[in-house]
């Protein structure tokens, strides 16, 4: 059995397709190289796959497998040329032997998922899925898109902030801050959406939205019915689940696994992987 197919077996178990957004998401196995190296041993986790991040991993002959959060193949490809970015990838990891998936929303979506990651950092509370999954597989019934997170004691909205700074590692945050809150006022539930969160959020009653980004109307629209809102930039409410819980997971699961050359199989997670909006 190939690298990628026991990584694909692993993340399967992990974050099932089925919960994907499926409509309008791309998931699961977006490269499969037919002539796979058997030295490969090593599967790297990136959130976005960039010509920086595939120099990275390709620079490791033992990197077989990558999983990229973000489907790198969204659209259509007509042709496969070296002067497009992405088919260029696509094309350097298939002369290479290296396979790509992508979990993307499968992950958001998930039980000790993406936005499971992201509530495990505001305290204690409570924790639900926003819109539920419909007939979702066996342990994952816990699984939906969002998740409604409510505290067992009110808490500050400054306080919030200091503990999503700790767990995203971010030294400043985007804030928009409620009337209801610029006093004495507290947080008791938060409704959270990782990546892109207005259309998941928009909906929701809450006394705090907590996002990568949001369109500047619908902010205005949240702070109108007294809402707060905590923006991180998009990758950066993603990037921290892949060391914190991804990369324990599959290690895990891979745990018995070995390659075709009988070497224990090993997760590395991109150090060049970042969000292209940084503050200066």
């Amino acid at each position: 059995m190939s690298l990628l197919s026991k990584v694909v077996r692993c993340m399967r178990t992990i974050a099932p397709l089925e919960l994907a957004e499926n409509a309008w998401d791309n998931v699961g196995v977006l490269v499969e190289p037919p002539f796979p190296s058997p030295q490969q041993s090593k599967v790297f986790l990136t959130i976005d796959l960039t010509p920086q991040v595939l120099e990275e991993a390709l620079s490791d002959p033992k990197v077989g497998t990558i999983v990229a959060y973000h489907p790198p193949i969204f659209r259509a490809m007509k042709r496969l040329n070296q002067d497009d970015p992405k088919q260029d990838m696509v094309m350097k990891c298939i002369a290479r032997g290296v396979g790509i998936y992508s979990p993307h929303t499968a992950c958001d979506n998930c039980v000790n998922g993406v936005n499971d990651w992201l509530a495990s950092g505001l305290g204690k509370g409570s924790v639900s899925p926003i819109e539920p999954a419909v007939n979702p597989p066996q342990g994952q019934e816990a699984s939906g898109s969002g998740r409604i997170f409510v505290y067992d004691e009110p808490t500050s909205l400054a306080t919030v902030i200091e503990r999503v700074k700790k767990l995203t590692g971010l030294p400043f945050l985007r804030v928009a801050t409620a009337e209801a809150h610029k006093s004495s006022g507290l947080i008791k539930t938060v409704a959270i959406c990782a990546g892109s969160g207005s259309s998941v959020l928009g909906p929701v009653k809450a006394d705090l939205y907590f996002s990568g980004e949001m369109g500047h109307h619908d902010v205005l629209a949240a702070l109108a019915q007294n809402t707060s809102v905590i923006l991180c930039e998009h990758s950066n409410t993603e990037r921290g689940y892949l060391s914190a819980v991804l990369q324990p997971q599959l290690e895990k699961l891979l745990s018995q696994e070995t390659s075709e050359q009988g070497e224990k199989i090993e997760v590395l997670v991109s150090k060049v992987d970042q969000d292209p909006l940084v503050t200066m």
